[in-house]
């Protein structure tokens, strides 16, 4: 009977590694009317008509504002969505997606 050596193995535990995240911003314009910004980030972004306000207010005070945070595909599909609305509907009005730092 042959003498064996055996080792016990460490088990390798794989984690999904989270997707990285990017912000929607909103970039102030002089043209669009703030109810019109406030209806798309309420309608698009689904966010409540008070938070709407605010988002639409520190972009016009600060030049732009981070509407929300998604994984890269839905920002840039958003922001996508939200500015082709506004074009539509014969307004400048921008959003834009940049990764989160």
């Amino acid at each position: 009977m042959a003498d064996t050596d055996t080792k016990n193995r460490t088990q390798t535990v794989l984690k999904t590694a989270k997707p990285p995240l990017y912000k929607v911003i909103l970039v102030n314009d002089d043209f669009t009317p703030r109810d019109f910004v406030v209806r798309i980030l309420k309608a698009e972004f689904r966010v409540p008509e008070a938070q709407a306000l605010g988002i639409m207010l520190t972009a016009h005070t600060k030049g732009s504002c981070v509407v929300a945070v998604f994984t890269k595909e839905i920002a840039e599909e958003k922001s996508n969505r939200a500015t082709e609305i506004a074009r539509d509907k014969g307004y400048p009005l921008l959003f834009t997606s940049e990764p989160e730092e």
